[in-house]
């Protein structure tokens, strides 16, 4: 039987129409059965259609029975929906099978209903930006994204900077995070989830290396961070060094942030807004280790 792919928009509107389409055509060329919402191409404002309109396409992939309910993309819109969302619902989904995957601004979406059931979803591709590529879609986010919908995926692995390849002891936590910008925005609300002992990962788009540091300062006030065993970060991608920074960069933040907590902090996960994603269980046990400069996040049953 096909795995089926339910595709809905809770987020900013579809920009790329023709990215969506040539995504769909090589996800049914993969081999699935590719169910397309109604509203997915919808458009109201900045949105894909009002909040109504995505709070119900969230709700009918919630009840679409798909192997997976995927996203078109992120952008913004999902921090406005997180009080009316039938966190029952999803959950149930989510017990019966259906993977919810996505990144960015689903972020939201993810930390809701992590705080609210306790049950797990995918950071993993959207639809256009990942399978819409003009050319051909990157081989491990393809492979990972396959291992997902087929249920066979049960670790990542990926190498450190040669600095980082001390080998601690191995770290067990649940695994949660995503995007920095929207983790921020939650703190202090319900739909932040509240993990103790577990493995942060985090990654950002646009956001100049002075941006994540007053972020991740935000969630080390709040307390967050000093409550996590690990913490790993993806990619922070596509902003613009200044003239003044005068050698304050990216490595700059992750040396002070390494000054500020006792968590083991890892760098390079493949995640974020780049071609070359994993997939990540978001709310799920799992193992963190460094052998050398190859770092691994297991789950799968024979960790």
């Amino acid at each position: 039987m096909k795995k089926h792919i339910y595709i809905y928009s809770p987020s900013s509107a579809v920009r790329d129409k023709p990215a969506v389409r040539r995504a769909m055509a090589r996800l049914r060329a993969l081999g699935y059965d590719v169910e397309v919402d109604q509203a997915a191409l919808a458009t109201h404002m900045r949105f894909a259609g009002d909040d109504e309109t995505r709070l119900a396409a969230i709700h009918r992939a919630a009840t679409s029975g798909a192997d997976v309910a995927l996203i078109t993309r992120g952008g913004y819109g999902l921090t406005r929906l997180l009080p009316q969302i039938r966190y029952k619902a999803v959950a149930k989904a989510i017990e019966g099978g259906t993977r919810f995957v996505g990144l960015s601004d689903f972020t939201a979406f993810q930390c809701a209903v992590l705080a609210k059931t306790g049950a797990v979803t995918w950071a993993g591709p959207a639809l256009g930006e990942d399978f819409g590529v003009d050319g051909e879609p990157d081989e491990i986010m393809q492979a990972c994204f396959e291992d997902l919908v087929g249920g066979q995926g049960e670790g990542t692995g990926w190498r450190v900077p040669a600095a980082e390849g001390a080998s601690p002891a191995p770290v067990k936590g649940v695994l949660w995070g995503g995007n920095l910008s929207i983790l921020a925005s939650l703190v202090g609300t319900p739909w932040m989830p509240q993990v103790k002992g577990g493995i942060l990962f985090l990654e950002d788009v646009h956001e100049h290396p002075y941006r994540v540091e007053r972020m991740l300062t935000q969630l080390l006030y709040a307390g967050i961070l000093g409550r996590q065993r690990a913490i790993v970060l993806g990619h922070f991608t596509n902003y613009k060094p200044a003239a003044h920074d005068k050698g304050f960069r990216l490595q700059t933040v992750v040396e002070w942030l390494r000054r500020q907590v006792k968590a083991t902090v890892l760098t390079n996960l493949p995640f974020g807004h780049v071609q070359t994603k994993v997939a990540l269980p978001v709310g799920a046990p799992v193992h963190l280790a460094l052998e050398g400069r190859d770092a691994f996040v297991l789950w799968g049953h024979r960790h």
